[in-house]
């Protein structure tokens, strides 16, 4: 093992009746002083503010004016961004009042402020207020890609009454990075919108629509006097967590720091950070070559991240994957010890640069470096990142450099460009790898839309040292023509379409046909506020280079799958979603049809208490395993999968949450098949092993909010999975999945936010 190089962690939204109106003038003054966030919308208080009525329909995108008042207000104070809403909702259009935790993706009566703090179309957050006053907040990357991994602190209230409900919230000028101002004055850009409920639509200002190819460049630019507020916050916990398996305990203990003098700079740094006990991860059964994509709801890996979103058109892929930071160590032994991490952005003029250092502990642990820049100009940014990673117990030393270039030459256009290089030396042995991407988007007139995309990820391209990319040594391209529908007459059930059809083609790094695809997709809206989703995709031959883990390739026959799925809202007490699958595949091809199907409704005692059960079953006649070399096993799989939910907000500041996911899965042999050089498959003469398995994941999370960003969690896990190598039925599987208990814990946790 080599020696580790050292690093610098050590350093360490009124009735209209009601109000006036207030003028809506881009140049009238829009500085006051303090508002109070009450949700009840005073004409005093936000006299001089910039006064919002023009709210467009956008789902469906009709473009027309939204088909109940909506208004808005929005300035600036020297605390922060005020903004109210006033949604006037008669007693005929029901009211969907529900109590939602925060960040939940529910169907109910909201608003959102989204704002671009620097105005260059790279990072936006969204803050939105449901009439129940529960709330969700998240960053926009790659012009409309949301996560809601962040959690910011800002105040929000809101209020009914017989003729409507209201708004307002007020996000500190800490909250993001932004630019200094000219002559006393700022400019960035602001969207605003409100959501229906019952009816699913969608009114916002300006038009803009996270539909399109472009949204945070549609953005609408606003100029308000400059503020500046400071921040320094402490949080540190300490939590306790007793094993019942071992019969043993442990106490743990950190804390985040975030320090924001301004918005021209920002660092935030982690001592000992905990890798998410109260939180839990998805049950994924995968037995394929591509590793799965999980998200990250650490404060610290989720705080000021924007600058570091490096993507690809690839699923999921991006340079810095903050999972990698404390994931599973190089020796097996577990998760990786996070010592420390220091994350630091700023910017000077149009200019924007952010590092990210983190180390983790022990004789194993890891070094993780990165430095982004990012250079904006009117109607294009060019950017670049560069990571580290450092193996010691490996002796492997990975660097990958990637630059990244948006352009929107006009408004029908939208080009982005990634270049890609890795640098890996492992042993005294350096491998280099390159990849790039780019994809454009023209969008028309009448609801038309094209797409072309091309990929190369070269067979020697390495970026999962710290980043994620789930396959390497692949050349893609893709045409899709889309045609949205929003004319439709006013007695169909349906209130849009949207249309996409799409030919993509696969080769590998060296030259071998990957199955060539046919894709039609229908999205439609329904005017009850309902959706249904239909994709079918026919694949032609083409071989599998991956599940013989870069060994021989097996060449697969022509199949096809068919993807559908319905949801409705919340309808008096229950709310409901259902999904199906036909598809044929394995070496079967066409000559065998395999199906999957879900049902998922949802009973809601009240606008507090909801209970999911969502249960599934799926059958595959043919599907393949790798067992090892160049062999393959054919089975007959049946799996059932039950997940299930309570969902209890007590009050604004306490939640219970009850999670439950069970699956039985058996498969049964077929046969045993050799791939050769040339792709094909010779049955084997090695006989192939029925197997079963069965997992479980179940969690009861209790939270009490005891100051913004403050908590006290008591979290109940238990858990396990069991493979056979015989076969049982999928049913007695998921019975016996009850019983698993490889862990089983309780978790006592409290964190306080100190701002000084």
């Amino acid at each position: 093992m080599r020696p580790r190089t050292p690093s610098l962690l050590c350093l360490a939204v009124l009735s209209a009746l009601s109000l006036p109106a207030f003028a809506d003038d881009a140049s009238a003054p829009a500085t006051h002083a303090k508002v109070r966030i009450d949700g009840v919308i005073d004409a005093a208080e936000w006299q001089g503010a910039r006064h919002i009525t023009d709210f467009r329909t956008t789902q469906p995108l009709t473009g027309t004016p939204g088909s109940l008042p909506t208004e808005a207000w929005v300035m600036a104070t020297p605390e922060g961004l005020a903004v109210a809403f006033r949604a006037v909702q008669p007693a005929g259009v029901p009211r969907t009042l529900q109590k939602i935790q925060r960040d939940e993706q529910a169907q109910v009566d909201r608003v959102n402020l989204m704002v671009d703090f620097e105005g260059d179309g790279r990072t936006g957050y969204n803050f939105m207020v449901s009439a129940s006053d529960g709330i969700n907040d998240a960053v926009i990357t790659n012009q409309s890609q949301f996560s809601t991994d962040w959690d910011g602190n800002w105040q929000h209230a809101a209020s009914s009454d017989a003729e409507g409900w209201s708004a307002e919230m007020l996000i500190p000028w800490y909250i993001a990075p932004m630019a200094k101002g000219v002559d006393d004055r700022r400019a960035f850009r602001i969207y605003l919108d409100r959501v229906v409920g019952a009816t699913g639509e969608r009114m916002a200002w300006p038009q803009a629509s996270f539909e399109r190819p472009r949204f945070l460049s549609d953005f609408a630019p606003i100029e308000l006097p400059a503020y500046s507020t400071a921040l320094l916050a402490i949080t540190p916990y300490a939590s306790g967590l007793y094993n019942n398996v071992r019969g043993d305990a442990s106490v743990d203990g950190g804390a985040d720091i975030f320090w924001k003098p301004n918005g021209q700079f920002q660092l935030t740094a982690t001592i000992n950070p905990d890798f998410g006990q109260v939180e839990s991860d998805d049950l994924v059964v995968n037995f394929d070559a591509n590793e799965t994509f999980f998200s990250d709801k650490r404060p610290f890996f989720t705080e000021n991240q924007g600058l570091f979103g490096f993507t690809t058109p690839s699923d999921n892929s991006q340079l810095l994957y903050t999972r990698r930071v404390g994931g599973d160590a190089d020796d097996g032994s577990g998760a990786g010890d996070i010592t420390a991490a220091l994350k630091f952005n700023g910017n000077v003029g149009s200019t924007k640069y952010g590092m990210f250092l983190a180390e983790e502990g022990d004789p194993v642990g890891r070094s993780f470096r990165a430095l982004r820049l990012v250079h904006d100009f009117a109607d294009q940014n060019v950017g670049a990142m560069l990571t580290q990673v450092e193996h010691p117990y490996l002796d492997r030393t990975a660097n990958v450099l990637g630059v990244d270039h948006d352009w929107r030459p006009n408004a029908r256009w939208t080009i982005r460009t990634r270049v890609i290089a890795s640098d890996i030396e492992q042993a005294g042995q350096r491998t280099r790898g390159s990849g790039a991407t780019v994809w454009a988007d023209y969008e028309m007139a009448r609801g038309w839309r094209q797409q072309f995309m091309a990929m190369h990820f070269g067979d020697s391209l390495e970026i999962n040292d710290f980043g994620y990319l789930s396959r390497n040594d692949l050349n893609y391209g893709h045409y899709q023509v889309s045609k949205r529908i929003t004319d439709l007459p006013a007695d169909s059930a349906f209130a849009s379409h949207d249309w996409r059809a799409r030919i993509t083609a696969k080769r590998n790094d060296h030259g071998l046909a990957l199955p060539y695809q046919f894709r039609l997709m229908r999205q439609s809206q329904l005017r009850d506020g309902s959706s249904l989703y239909g994709q079918v995709n026919v694949n032609s031959a083409g071989v599998d280079d991956r599940i013989t883990r870069g060994r021989n390739p097996l060449q697969l026959p022509p199949n096809f799958n068919a993807h559908a799925e319905f949801s409705r809202p919340r309808k008096g007490a229950w709310a409901f979603d259902a999904y199906a699958d036909v598809l044929s595949g394995g070496l079967s091809g066409n000559d065998k049809i395999g199906w999957s199907a879900g049902v998922a409704p949802t009973w809601f005692a009240n606008d507090a208490l909801s209970f999911t059960l969502d249960v599934s079953a799926e059958r595959l006649p043919d599907w393949l395993v790798w067992q090892g070399d160049n062999r393959v096993g054919s089975f007959a799989e049946r799996s059932v999968q039950l997940n299930g939910a309570m969902n209890w907000t007590i009050d604004n500041r306490q939640e219970l949450r009850v999670k439950l996911q069970a699956l039985g899965l058996e498969a049964r042999a077929r046969q045993g098949w050799d791939a050769q050089p040339d792709g094909h498959a010779l049955a084997s003469a090695v006989p192939v092993d029925d197997f079963s398995l069965r997992n479980l994941g179940f969690q009861v999370r209790y939270r009490y909010e005891l100051a913004p960003l403050s908590y006290v969690y008591v979290v109940y896990g238990r858990g396990g999975d069991m493979f056979n190598e015989y076969w049982q039925s999928s049913g007695s599987l998921l019975g016996d999945a009850f019983s698993l208990r490889d862990a089983e814990q309780l978790v006592v946790k409290f964190t306080y936010r100190f701002e000084l």
